[in-house]
């Protein structure tokens, strides 16, 4: 890949993705394979006025390794050096980057009930700095390809021509081609636009009907938004969260949903792949699941903590969208949501209510935000789809269908 290229695309996440003060720290996590990346990305962070950048590597290999040798004591606990690094987040507020480019694949064999166990364990402990900066720092997710992504996604390749070819799909499905930055002006300006109309029309659920099997009725908070594109921290920062994204997306009313719905892309979970599954709610919870591949996985996940089998989020994206018009299957969360309409596993998020910043966390999740350690996309959307919404005077509205906006 031409070195100009991914110097603009590091701006891209630099600048829209964070948009740092002057100052300001930077923690980025990224795979060890992603050196070179990682240097230009830091270079252009100092470049934006950055204070300090820090880097934490990562290995899947090392990861699975843990898994299998270390104790369910030792994987569970969270070390005193770990435990400063977040509290230094919650003391500095830095600006967090992901650069995603995990193996699909990359923990299959592992001992899915232990890696649960350990894995809430952990995320209990974490979750308490995690709360001290929820809405306080600039964050964002971007991808580079690892070499075992790209040839689970093209396995007819080279390794060479794998990577470079998902190199590609990345910088375009990421608007990252051109003059980047102003790509991603007018796009937020148009995904904002439409977050507004789905507002002005105080929608109280949504029907979800297609014919795979996906019938499926969600409930809305009274208070609640849609929003999508970029967002502004409590400091009124400007971000953007992913890179890519299309999504408009909301938090339903915790114990409101309904129904069956069906995955229509796989789901790549901590490593480990789930396909071809489906899941029935009652009273707002996963009560039933089924999958052709990954049910253990599946069924752990959803049992990770109290509100982990409740939904945080309904996000709708139509088919006529970039990364689903490029017609790879990305095998990787980040890119997959993006092409399809899609729900999440637990935690909702505090932005989806009017007037959030005014609440306690408490009064947050009595009106309807639910509170999970996990947040979990997976996809339902289809060439098909309808989805109606149902007005506060219960009008239905048609919102999509054959899977595309039509308000």
């Amino acid at each position: 890949m031409e070195n100009s290229r991914l110097i603009e695309y590091a701006r891209l996440i630099v600048k829209k993705g964070l948009n740092l003060d002057k100052g300001q720290s930077v923690v980025l996590t990224a795979n060890l394979e992603q050196l070179d990346f990682v240097r230009t990305v830091i270079k252009e962070c100092y470049l934006a006025g950055a204070g300090r950048v820090v880097v934490n590597w990562l290995d899947m290999e090392i990861d699975k390794m843990a898994q299998d040798f270390q104790t369910e004591e030792s994987l569970s606990a969270l070390m005193p050096w770990e435990t400063a690094r977040w509290q230094w987040m919650t003391e500095n507020f830095p600006a967090r980057l992901w650069l995603d480019s995990d193996d699909p694949d990359g923990m299959d064999g592992i001992d899915q009930e232990k890696y649960a166990r350990t894995l809430s364990a952990r995320l209990k402990q974490i979750k308490v700095f995690r709360d001290k900066i929820e809405n306080k720092h600039q964050w964002c997710i971007a991808a580079v390809p690892g070499v075992k992504w790209a040839k689970k996604v093209f396995p007819e390749l080279s390794e060479n021509d794998a990577v470079e070819k998902l190199w590609e799909a990345i910088l375009q499905c990421s608007r990252a081609n051109g003059d980047a930055v102003a790509n991603w002006n007018g796009h937020n300006e148009r995904v904002h636009k439409l977050s507004q109309k789905l507002n002005e029309l105080h929608l109280k659920a949504l029907k979800y009907k297609s014919a795979n099997g996906t019938d499926f009725c969600v409930g809305l908070m009274d208070d609640g938004i849609f929003a999508g594109g970029s967002e502004r921290d409590l400091n009124g920062r400007e971000f953007n969260p992913n890179i890519p994204s299309e999504e408009i997306f909301t938090s339903p009313k915790r114990g409101e949903a309904e129904g069956w719905v069906v995955s229509t892309k796989p789901l790549s979970y901590q490593g480990t792949l789930i396909e071809n599954f489906a899941v029935r709610f009652e009273n707002g919870k996963a009560v039933e699941v089924k999958a052709e591949k990954g049910l253990t996985a599946l069924e752990k996940m959803i049992a990770m903590d109290e509100g982990a089998p409740y939904l945080g989020e309904c996000a709708l994206i139509a088919e006529d969208s970039p990364i689903n018009n490029c017609g790879i299957l990305f095998y990787n969360t980040l890119f997959d949501e993006n092409a399809s309409c899609h729900l999440a596993f637990g935690r909702g998020f505090d932005i989806c209510l009017k007037d959030f910043e005014k609440y306690t966390q408490e009064e947050i999740h009595a009106k309807g935000v639910n509170e999970s350690t996990i947040h979990v996309d997976f996809m339902i959307g289809a060439a098909d789809m309808s989805i109606t919404g149902i007005d506060d005077s219960g009008r239905e509205i048609p919102i999509f269908r054959n899977g595309n906006w039509v308000i």
